[in-house]
């Protein structure tokens, strides 16, 4: 029997270690090999390896460590994390002072991409390393998260410049890694128990929405980027129907017939966009533009303002047209592969959790699961 698929852990636990293993040298110079981080979520603290550490001048430090996280295709694996910490200035206010450097992204407003989860774990691992009075200023440093970002939809969700530092946990579960796929199995077959229709969610961002909608959580299933497999499991396990809730940038591929989602397999959303919009006559030049543009939500914001200038309706006719196209293409994948009739809908939203679309049949499945 094969081992199960190994957990590793988030970003902002390798940022966090980098930190507490800089502040350590600063308070006294030493060989530093792995730091005690306290996760918060979950309640467990565990021994991250450090790289490097030195001083770079009086009263600063530069401590380095690389991500591991466990067996996903992930194309942050061994990326470098530096952390520079500096005693900080006696009118500072805060005893900690946290500053983005070269590779961590920002939101579209200016602040940097370092959410709560992130921000809670440096603030309380290093807050039990200061002694009374003192304080500190921590530059995080990604020195390869703006080359690495490109090859994200960092962007797509308002984050330039690099990297974020998110996540509600410290472990980075096996999302993309095959061995996880029979526990998504086992958690579809355990809802197909209860439900003749579930809806199923790439992703974090999904099933936050679709919950603020007031969907139930228990029909809820998280697919990752295993869309293919678990439409066919729904299809063997007799689920009459199936919604799909997703951002619009990862569920496009399904109208290209690639149902496994991950960037690592196939990426071919700008080709498909401008596929969908040349059947519903978007002229000539107009496909040249949106073919080049450099992310599908930037496909999107060109015919958002092609509407807005010429009085057209081409968001709404060229999204209609690829919900109405993935759900006929997962509909046929999964009669293909299990030889059993489900009904798919689908609902698309934007990178600013707006929905731009529901297929009919999406919209006649969402009303479905609202009325329980």
């Amino acid at each position: 029997m094969s081992s199960p698929p190994r957990a590793g852990y988030t970003l902002p636990v390798f940022a966090c270690a980098a930190a507490i293993a800089a502040l350590r040298w600063l308070r006294q110079p030493q060989s530093i090999v792995s730091v005690s981080i306290d996760l918060l979520e979950p309640a467990e603290t565990v021994e991250i390896d450090i790289e490097q550490v030195a001083g770079l001048k009086p009263g600063a430090a530069l401590a380095i460590t690389r991500s591991d996280p466990g067996d996903n295709l992930d194309l942050t694996r061994h990326t470098p994390l530096w952390a520079l910490v500096e005693w900080g200035n006696t009118n500072q206010a805060e005893a900690i002072v946290l500053q983005g450097g070269e590779g961590l992204g920002r939101q579209a407003d200016g602040q940097l991409a370092l959410y709560a989860y992130a921000k809670r774990l440096l603030l309380e691992n290093l807050n039990c390393w200061l002694e009374a009075g003192e304080k500190i200023q921590v530059t995080l440093i990604l020195p390869e998260g703006r080359a690495l970002a490109k090859r994200t939809s960092n962007e797509a969700f308002g984050v330039v410049e690099g990297l974020s530092l998110l996540g509600t946990t410290g472990i980075s579960q096996p999302l993309s890694a095959p061995g996880q796929l029979e526990a998504f199995r086992k958690d579809l077959r355990q809802k197909a128990a209860w439900f003749d229709c579930l809806v199923f969610c790439v992703g974090e961002n999904g099933l936050d929405l679709v919950r603020q909608l007031g969907v139930e959580p228990s029909r809820l299933v998280k697919t990752a980027n295993w869309l293919g497999p678990l439409l066919v499991e729904a299809g063997l396990q007799g689920v009459q129907s199936v919604l799909l809730f997703g951002y619009h940038g990862k569920l496009l591929k399904l109208a290209g017939g690639i149902f496994h989602t991950h960037h690592h397999v196939a990426d071919a959303r700008l080709e498909i966009l401008t596929a969908q919009c040349a059947i519903a006559g978007l002229p000539t030049q107009h496909l040249q533009m949106l073919f080049s543009c450099a992310t599908a939500e930037a496909g999107l914001q060109y015919l958002q303002q092609l509407d807005a200038t010429e009085g057209k309706t081409w968001v709404e006719q060229v999204y209609e047209s690829i919900a109405q196209t993935i759900d006929d293409r997962s509909q046929a994948y999964i009669q293909t592969h299990s030889e059993q009739v489900v009904s798919v809908g689908t609902i698309l939203f934007d990178r600013s959790r707006q929905i731009i679309t529901k297929s009919q049949r999406g919209n006649i499945l969402l009303e479905q699961v609202l009325l329980g």
